[in-house]
């Protein structure tokens, strides 16, 4: 009776000596395979953040591509109200999202940046600057998690942001800047640009119209969006003498060794070659002047 009785036994206690190694490799397979535990966003390390959408993290800029205020020409009423947005949102005040949008080259993105370091230059950490790219559009409400309830006051940046045909990830766009039970953390604030007022191709808003049951309530769905900024900031396409103030603005601030006459004959037949004047193509006259005359930026 004992032998029968101990067989079971031994081979239940050796399945059980097995099965745990194997339950231990599942485990570590399943830890593996799920996603990073989501851990608060650190502010500390710099002023200015990439936003990573597949860590879920924010990855810290050092060093931000940018120019100084004071250079940028010809935009001089979008600049201050940007600016006296901007310093109103730092100091704990009500502001608005804004949407910098218009031709090429005018220095949207460039203002972002530029009035972000104004404000901290003044007081130093007191605004933090998040870009996010358009791609990730869909992630923004897992980044507004982390950000909501800190007190940083903190800048969303989306650079060259427009939606095209099948595009749904607006929708997630227009439910964080207004709309949803939660809202806009108070904290956070929302800057755009684009090269379009509605952010969205006038074809894809006339296939609305054509193929919607109530063509009107479709195209206002598409055109609230914009309707979320309070702010709207528009940039056109710059005279011949905002162009070559640009040019010398540069070049005083470089200290290239060209005459002006060299600068403006120089930048007058530079637009010509590339068929427009804008912020982008004067400084890239600067760059070949600076090349041609052995000079560093």
């Amino acid at each position: 009776m004992f032998a029968l009785g101990f067989q079971p036994v031994k081979s239940f206690l050796m399945a059980q000596d097995q099965l745990a190694p194997l339950l231990a490799r599942i485990a570590d397979a399943l830890e593996r395979l799920a996603p990073p535990a989501v851990q608060a966003a650190s502010l500390e390390a710099a002023d200015a953040f990439t936003w990573n959408a597949g860590r879920n993290a924010l990855d810290p800029v050092s060093d931000v591509s940018r120019v100084d205020l004071t250079l940028l020409k010809g935009v001089d009423h979008v600049r201050d109200l940007l600016l006296d947005n901007t310093r109103r949102f730092a100091e704990g005040l009500p502001a608005n999202n804004a949407l910098l949008w218009g031709a090429r080259g005018m220095g949207k993105s460039s203002l972002v940046k530029a009035a972000h370091a104004s404000i901290n230059q003044a007081k130093p950490h007191s605004l933090i600057l998040i870009e996010i790219h358009r791609e990730d559009i869909e992630s923004l409400p897992h980044l507004m998690a982390q950000l909501r309830g800190r007190s940083e006051r903190v800048l969303i940046f989306c650079d060259d942001l427009s939606f095209d045909h099948d595009d749904t990830s607006y929708k997630s766009l227009k439910a964080v800047l207004d709309g949803g039970i939660e809202g806009r953390p108070a904290n956070v604030l929302f800057y755009a640009t684009s090269n379009r007022r509605h952010l969205m191709p006038r074809d894809m808003i006339e296939n609305e119209r054509s193929t919607a049951i109530n063509p009107a309530e479709a195209v206002e769905e598409k055109v609230s969006l914009s309707d979320r900024f309070g702010l709207w900031l528009g940039f056109h396409n710059c005279s011949q003498s905002d162009y070559l103030e640009m040019v010398e603005a540069y070049a005083a601030h470089f200290g290239l060794k060209a005459s002006k006459d060299e600068l403006h004959a120089g930048a007058i037949e530079w637009s010509a070659t590339r068929g427009s004047r804008s912020g982008r193509v004067a400084w890239q006259f600067i760059q070949d002047l600076a090349g041609r005359l052995g000079q560093k930026l």
